[in-house]
């Protein structure tokens, strides 16, 4: 089912087509179903979404798309309607909002058509219930044992269902398939439902679409100069040359930053501070990179953990590893377990192993809120 308008998303066209975990939320499911051995599958669309929807499940076989109605039970019933000339024995309906689809669900709905006509998946009630009064009072309580959340898919031998949608006569539209089967007398099981199957209604459930975790990597460089200050993670370090640079020349921080900045896709250091720019001129780098961790959260991220790997042959890093780390720390507001500094040589080969200049990569682990 993916005839609707699809409006409380806040999508530029209807949700059932727009990008979800970089596929169309159609495609999803109905990607599912194909593994799951289910066919033929029609998908039911909104008029005039042909070119879209074909777009949508380009190179998944078996599928054809219909035109829906003005209500869903229309739709469904127009779903239904094609698949006539297959006349299979069971038929699954789920809605396209409903992207990630658990065989493990198909198959005990299947299993519960052998003793019913229909079935449905259902997960428990969690929360405490109460009766909302015309006035906007609390009414009294509902007994949360007795109630369940109902998911799609809804399983029903095929026959059956498709009459019970012919014979619907409901003077309102059904809130779902199951309703229309109990209507015209058919039992419907409950089997259990799966929280994977939630529904995406609203624009934060697209924002909740983006990887649990990302990651970004960084490399750098800076010369060696007699007459610089040498600055690395933050720590100002005694040593007979430092770092030239447009800022500070933090040739770490500079990496971590990057690092930071890719794993959000926000670009790199150059295009926020260019060096171009007088204002960066001698700049510490400890603000840029808490304007990567600042772009970090604006995304939707944490600093999960960073590593960070010097690369010199002087000076030696051990002794300032450990303020090191806490200086990252305490810029970017994480605990300095989540911080990892260490160093190597290139046993003297190439500019860093002939103390020409210092390099530096990191990684960066950012985690969603």
């Amino acid at each position: 089912m993916a005839a609707g308008k699809g409006l409380r998303a806040g999508q530029p066209l209807p949700k059932q087509f727009a990008l979800w975990r970089g596929k169309p939320v159609l495609r999803h499911s109905v990607e599912a179903l194909s593994a799951a051995g289910v066919t033929p599958i029609i998908v039911v669309i909104p008029e005039g979404a042909g070119a879209i929807a074909a777009e949508a499940l380009a190179g998944i076989a078996d599928v054809a798309c219909v035109t829906g109605g003005i209500t869903r039970q229309d739709s469904v019933r127009c779903g239904l309607e094609a698949l006539a000339a297959a006349n299979p024995a069971l038929v699954l309906i789920h809605d396209a909002a409903r992207p990630i689809l658990p065989l493990a669900v198909i198959d005990r709905l299947c299993v519960a058509l052998a003793d019913h006509p229909g079935a449905i998946p259902v997960l428990p009630v969690v929360d405490s219930l109460c009766h909302a009064e015309a006035d906007g009072q609390m009414g009294p309580p509902a007994r949360r044992e007795d109630l369940r959340r109902v998911q799609t898919p809804q399983a029903f031998r095929y026959a059956a269902i498709l009459a019970a949608h012919r014979d619907w006569q409901g003077e309102t539209n059904a809130g779902d398939d199951a309703q229309v089967a109990q209507a015209a007398g058919l039992s419907v099981a409950l089997v259990d439902g799966d929280d994977a199957l939630h529904k995406l209604t609203y624009s934060s459930d697209f924002g909740a679409s983006a990887p649990a975790i990302r990651t970004g990597s960084g490399f750098d460089v800076h010369r060696l100069e007699d007459g610089e200050e040498l600055w690395l993670c933050g720590v100002k370090i005694d040593h007979h040359q430092g770092l030239a640079g447009h800022s500070d020349a933090d040739v770490a921080i500079h990496a971590l930053v990057d690092a930071l900045l890719g794993a959000v896709g926000a670009g790199d250091i150059g295009q926020h501070f260019p060096p171009s720019d007088a204002q960066w001129r001698g700049a510490s780098s400890d603000r840029f990179l808490a304007h990567a961790v600042g772009l970090v959260g604006a995304a939707g991220y944490a600093v999960g953990n960073v590593d960070v790997t010097i690369i010199c042959e002087a000076p030696k890093i051990g002794p300032h590893r450990e303020a090191m780390r806490a200086a990252l720390a305490r810029i970017m507001s994480v605990p300095v377990e989540a911080v990892s500094v260490k160093a190597t040589t290139t046993e003297k080969l190439g500019f860093a192993g002939r103390g020409e200049g210092i390099a530096a990569q990191a990684v960066a682990t950012v985690v969603r809120v």
